[in-house]
């Protein structure tokens, strides 16, 4: 038996045992003598009997055991053209200073703070702060729209609100003050103070209770760690609602920690002493985790970007941060790689940079097409690792475990389950799927440590939203399948599953067709409501730049592979191109909006859309 399945099938054999192994490698003011509780069921609690303090692990004890020197973070901005670097040493005193300011404006155990920061250094720092006085952060993604951030503020009832004057966009700047300000007027809940860090590119107006990000630094002390329960939560992030009301997903202290911990050398095959990029957004579950916790919890370097795959100032970017800052990792998202191939679809750029360092390129947050896995393989001739995993979750439900046994890859497969993860599909009537057949994934209860432990406030919602489908499971909400080797193919969301004339469809299957071909950058396959066959599929395609190709000839060519490859059945005849698709910050394709808009629905404009301005003239071809 290999190092994967034998680990695989002792995690779920012996959980007990797996995890408090695992939990040898955090630093504990109170070790646990048992790993999981289930007498809350199915509020399963992991390492209930133990204490800890985040932020003591991810910086004081390398800072006191030998790696002081090293570079813990390096925060790369091209929008303002700044650098900094930051030893663990320096960065434990930042947050040990910031910490006192907390303290001194009241905060304690247990405290909700709101932060509301770009990818900034501060914005790690204050995350690291909360967690080492026991107060709870809630992130939220710097620019977000009055009412989003006053949903957030009136569901988690925050002491503070920590903001910056302003955010910085390849084109723009956002200024945050008066998002903030709009928020408050229609809230009933009225945090303490708001405290603002000055940028230079647009300065905020302080009034009343507000207070200076450098006033309240230099007058403050420092405070060491406090321990706190494993079972404690350590923040709050908020995901989108069906009902319009955000959902605050719960992160415990000790279960993050172990589990962070043991997933970077495990499937990022990444340790102390190495160089880790994720080129995400402090704002978002990705960059919680392997921005800011997980390479701080193993002692490796961590890059903070702020910036974009292109446009700051060209496809190249990515590039130069690997080849200057000695990045032997990457993670992102696969619409940040067809964004660069779009641009830059020969790769041209990339020849101008030395990335004989590099190891991998992790890819997550959507589907990885085989198009854009094989481009970025040949380009880069490292592995292109895709791998699946949710807010929720918190850390990857399947991948590629380079650190236990790396495995053949297999493109649209984001290989197989993460240990700890007991991974299902599901037929609509809960039955087990045989080898091939897709349905709805799911993941068979205890959850493993580091997943949401419950929703803010919300117990009885957690369970209605992810319980409640298929008893003794949780709903991933996501459609696929495993096929005979065990590796698991996550196809979309079940909403994107689509009905033709009785035929269930899966849309990520068309998106693959229409991805091989060459002309095609990226692309989104949506069902809209026919009165014939209740749905068929309408397609949108992003050419590559260069590409020379005549629109009719084009969607000739597109419908002839889908039926080639899906079959007649599919029913696909309309495919429209345009300038770009829809997406959200974190790159995300808004299929349901798009869904919304062609079924002659008055859709809103999403909080977390990145440009209204794309919407609209997808809005103008949908309904033209």
């Amino acid at each position: 038996m290999g190092a994967y399945s034998e680990t695989y099938r002792r995690s779920l054999a012996d959980p007990e045992g797996f995890w408090l192994d695992a939990a040898r490698a955090i630093d504990w003011a109170k070790p646990p003598t048992r790993a999981l509780d289930a007498s809350a069921e199915p509020f399963y609690r992991w390492f209930p009997d133990g204490e800890l303090n985040t932020a003591y692990n991810a910086l004081d004890r390398h800072a006191d055991g030998g790696r002081g020197a090293q570079p813990a973070l390096i925060w790369d901005s091209p929008v303002t053209g700044q650098k900094r670097r930051y030893t663990y040493s320096e960065l434990r005193d930042e947050v040990a200073v910031f910490a006192g300011a907390l303290t001194s404006l009241g905060v304690t155990r247990g405290d909700r703070v709101i932060l509301y920061l770009p990818m900034i250094p501060e914005a790690v720092i204050a995350m690291l702060a909360c967690a080492r006085i026991g107060a709870v952060h809630s992130v939220v993604f710097g620019g977000f729209a009055p009412k989003e951030l006053a949903a957030r503020i009136e569901d988690a009832k925050p002491k503070l609100v920590i903001a910056a004057s302003c955010g910085i966009e390849p084109t723009r700047v956002v200024e945050y003050k008066p998002i903030i300000d709009a928020a408050l007027a229609t809230t009933e809940h009225q945090p303490e103070h708001v405290v603002v860090l000055q940028r230079e590119q647009a300065g905020a107006e302080l009034s009343g209770t507000d207070l200076d990000w450098d006033d309240l630094v230099e007058s403050a002390l420092p405070v060491d760690p406090v321990p706190v329960k494993a079972t404690d939560p350590l923040y709050i992030l908020y995901t989108s609602g069906t009902t319009g009301k955000p959902k605050g997903v719960v992160r415990d202290a000790g279960g993050h920690a172990v589990a962070l911990a043991w997933s970077m050398g495990a499937i990022y095959d990444v340790h102390a002493g190495d160089v880790w990029w994720t080129a995400s957004d402090v704002g978002w579950v990705v960059g919680h985790s392997y921005i800011v916790y997980a390479p701080l919890l193993v002692g490796a370097t961590t890059v903070l970007y702020e910036g974009k795959p292109v446009g700051t100032p060209d496809a190249g970017a990515f590039w130069r941060v690997i080849s200057e800052h000695g990045v032997q990792a990457l993670f992102t998202a696969p619409t940040a790689l067809r964004a660069v191939k779009k641009i830059d679809p020969d790769a041209a750029e990339l020849k101008k940079y030395d990335l004989t360092g590099f190891r991998a390129l992790f890819l997550a947050g959507e589907r990885l097409d085989p198009e854009t896995y094989h481009w970025a393989g040949d380009k880069l001739g490292t592995p292109v690792i895709d791998h699946w995993w949710q807010t929720e979750t918190g850390w990857p439900i399947a991948a590629n475990p380079r650190g236990l046994e790396p495995m053949p890859v297999k493109p649209g497969s984001a290989t197989k389950p993460v240990p700890g993860w007991d991974v299902h599909v599901l037929d609509q009537n809960g039955a087990e799927l045989p080898a091939g057949q897709e349905g709805a994934i799911t993941l068979k209860l205890p959850l493993p440590p580091g997943s949401l432990t419950t929703l803010w406030g919300a117990d009885e919602r957690y369970r209605e939203a992810y319980l409640s489908r298929y008893p003794g499971h949780y709903l991933t909400g996501d459609s696929g399948y495993l096929d005979e080797d065990g590796y698991l193919f996550v196809m979309g969301r079940t909403d994107d599953v689509i009905n033709v004339a009785g035929h269930r469809l899966s849309t990520g299957s068309m998106e693959a067709v229409l991805a091989s071909h060459p002309a095609v950058a990226e692309c989104a396959v949506i069902g809209v409501a026919d009165q014939l066959k209740g749905q068929v599929p309408r397609g949108f395609v992003v050419l590559k730049a260069g590409a020379d190709v005549a629109e009719e000839q084009l969607r000739e060519e597109l419908v002839a592979l889908v039926r080639r490859d899906i079959g007649p059945v599919a029913a696909f005849r309309e495919v429209s191109v345009v300038e770009a698709l829809p997406k959200t910050r974190s790159g995300k394709i808004l299929r349901k909006t798009m869904r919304g808009i062609a079924d002659g629905r008055d859709e809103p404009v999403p909080s977390t859309i990145e440009d209204v301005a794309v919407l609209d003239a997808l809005r103008a071809v949908l309904r033209g």
